[in-house]
């Protein structure tokens, strides 16, 4: 008979070769799946830990075994999860450990909320923000309308 303790600790598996994504803001992981097109993209196992308790509070966690993420990807959890650590993982051993970089200037990552937009026409245009941090919140300036995006910002993404 196991005790009280065994009971309450979470048992997640590790990963030889792979990456995690961690410290995301609670909440964000879907986005984070969405993000890096999971399911429909990936053959590979992934492990998703919705408001796991951590050292700092709530936060979700995903693990992906076989895949190293792109930078595209990356500034795009940006966005969304501006606290999350990428840990490539080699050998079931952290290889490389790096916050991600919140961007100054993205383009072609979220959709604009005004939706007369010149970027939400038909017009070839590729969207493009101002990317400015106000204390923990992150904004989105257009760079066409000027209009901002504060919140559910993964919501918006392209």
């Amino acid at each position: 008979m196991s005790d009280d303790k065994d009971k309450k600790e979470l048992r997640v598996r590790r990963i030889e070769n792979g990456t995690v994504i961690d410290h995301i803001t609670s909440g964000q992981a879907l986005n984070v799946l969405k993000i890096l097109g999971i399911p429909s993209s990936s053959h590979s196992v992934v492990s998703v830990l919705l408001n796991s308790q951590g050292k700092y509070g709530n936060k979700d966690v995903v693990k992906i075994e076989n895949r190293e993420l792109k930078v595209r990807e990356v500034d795009r959890i940006a966005l969304i999860a501006p606290n999350a650590t990428i840990n490539i993982i080699r050998n079931y051993n952290v290889s490389q450990k790096k916050k991600v970089h919140i961007p100054e200037f993205v383009g072609g990552i979220v959709k604009c909320i005004n939706p007369n937009c010149i970027s939400n026409s038909n017009e070839p245009i590729t969207s493009k923000f101002n990317v400015s941090v106000d204390g923990e919140n992150l904004k989105l300036r257009c760079a066409y309308c000027g209009r901002i995006i504060s919140e559910d910002i993964g919501k918006h993404l392209l």
